[in-house]
């Protein structure tokens, strides 16, 4: 395990409820806290949150906060990444609770197999009332977020086109440079299809996992696939292809509906 270093790499803004289990899922994993840096990316936060990560900063050594001024998400991943001194790089969410065995498995997987250029967890969603117990129901279903999505897997080892809460080689983006800043959502979708179509493959296993918080609203909830159905047009746009079949769903079944 020599070496190995890992940055994990935390974009929040106004997370004041969930960065703290954040942080701890990540002190007490299975894997040396002298081979983790930690980079909280703000994005200005004007909650509680940013007095929260300087607490555990002061308390732990390889945590550090980053000042995300931009406020959007790929120049949160990018700044964290220039930022990092490490042989694998994490993305992790704020509001996403890793199971303790989630980086010693994904960086032993990653060194076991050289076509592997990406790993993530089996997703539990997490809700706290019965708006986010529906939003939670419907992001398990294939029906919800659609067939050979990585939300839906649970207990196996897939491969897929994209994946939440992954673990890169570092040298990774040297081969296929960074997120895409320009856009605001799907950036990760965007990276993880130039890593697939570089030869790479994309797993999830069942072997670990993340708990994630829902989102409470249907407001916030809508806004947030409104953005990812918007922004997907941009990618394929850039591409010149659609990059993955699963976002035709929507219209065939729509088409379905009026023609039968």
């Amino acid at each position: 395990m020599e070496n190995k270093k890992i940055s994990i790499i935390i974009p929040c803004r106004n997370e004041e409820n969930y960065i703290a289990s954040c942080l701890e899922s990540v002190i007490n994993s299975d894997y040396p806290n002298d081979l983790i840096e930690v980079k909280v990316v703000d994005g200005m936060s004007d909650d509680n949150t940013r007095e929260i990560i300087q607490e555990y900063s002061n308390k732990y050594s390889f945590i550090k906060m980053i000042d995300n001024v931009k406020q959007k998400t790929p120049y949160a991943f990018n700044l964290g990444i220039e930022k990092s001194s490490s042989d694998f790089i994490m993305i992790m969410g704020a509001r996403h609770i890793i199971s303790k065995n989630y980086i010693l498995y994904s960086i032993d997987k990653l060194n076991k197999d050289g076509d592997l250029g990406c790993i993530g967890g089996a997703v539990i969603n997490s809700f706290e009332n019965s708006i986010s117990e529906v939003i939670s129901k419907a992001m398990n279903s294939s029906f919800g977020v659609g067939i050979g999505n990585f939300r839906t897997n649970i207990v196996e080892e897939i491969y897929v086109d994209t994946i939440g809460t992954p673990v890169y080689r570092k040298k990774i983006f040297d081969e296929l440079g960074l997120f895409d800043e320009k856009l605001t959502r799907n950036q990760d979708d965007e990276f993880n299809y130039r890593v697939t179509q570089a030869g790479y493959k994309i797993m999830s296993s069942g072997n670990i996992s993340v708990k994630y918080f829902v989102r409470a609203s249907f407001r916030k909830l809508f806004n947030q696939y409104y953005q990812y159905g918007y922004w997907k047009v941009f990618v394929n746009k850039k591409h010149k292809t659609i990059t993955t079949l699963r976002q035709l769903a929507p219209c065939g079944f729509v088409s379905y509906l009026l023609l039968f």
